[in-house]
């Protein structure tokens, strides 16, 4: 797929503020400081359309960005941050819920783990879910330029073997410093969540 345009188009508090219309919404999940706005941005090859940030648990809102001005990518909220306050913990995990559970226009959840570490309970626990209700789910693993590739090669066994992953199932090494995994994460895209043709922008 290529990329033409990718706007930011709006934050939302909750599922009632999600923008109307009929566009197709894929979901971007991981736990806080997985690299999600890096990993967006060298996605759509814009430097600082989602913002970073080395704290993690910035991002608290549900933020809307069209792309091809055909459809969204959603950045949730990202979960499991020690240091926010429980209260602040429970009413982001109930946004994230409802819009898992409620946006009719949701396609599919890309969910973001770091190559780096054993998958958390919480990483478990939504991959667990998005399976259970028969949402589509890519995984992909991130930062993958911090390892070499005998110890990238180890840690996607972890990974497979403590979410139980059968051998079909996709795992992307992705690199948002290098661009490693991005053809192949847009393809995959497109051919399970975007079924639907959409329209072909032309460069402006």
């Amino acid at each position: 797929m290529k990329i033409v345009t990718a706007d930011f188009i709006k934050s939302a508090t909750g599922l009632k503020d999600c923008p109307a219309g009929e566009f197709p919404e894929i979901a971007l999940a991981g736990r806080s400081n997985v690299g999600k706005s890096s990993f967006f941005n060298r996605m759509v090859n814009r430097k600082s359309l989602a913002r970073t940030s080395n704290t993690p648990g910035r991002t608290r809102l549900i933020n809307y960005f069209m792309v091809n001005g055909s459809f969204y990518l959603v950045d949730l909220p990202g979960y499991g941050y020690a240091r926010v306050p429980e209260k602040m913990k429970l009413e982001w995990g109930k946004n994230i819920s409802d819009y898992l559970e409620n946006r009719e226009n949701l396609e599919g959840v890309v969910q973001l783990l770091d190559i780096r570490h054993r998958p958390t309970e919480m990483d478990a626990s939504l991959y667990g879910w998005l399976e259970q209700a028969g949402i589509p789910v890519i995984l992909v693993a991130t930062k993958a330029d911090k390892l070499s590739k005998s110890q990238a090669r180890k840690q996607l066994d972890v990974i497979r073997k403590s979410l139980e992953l059968g051998d079909k199932t996709p795992l992307v090494l992705f690199s948002a410093k290098t661009g490693q995994g991005r053809d192949e994460l847009w393809n995959m895209i497109s051919n399970t969540f975007l079924t639907e043709e959409l329209p072909e922008l032309e460069p402006s």
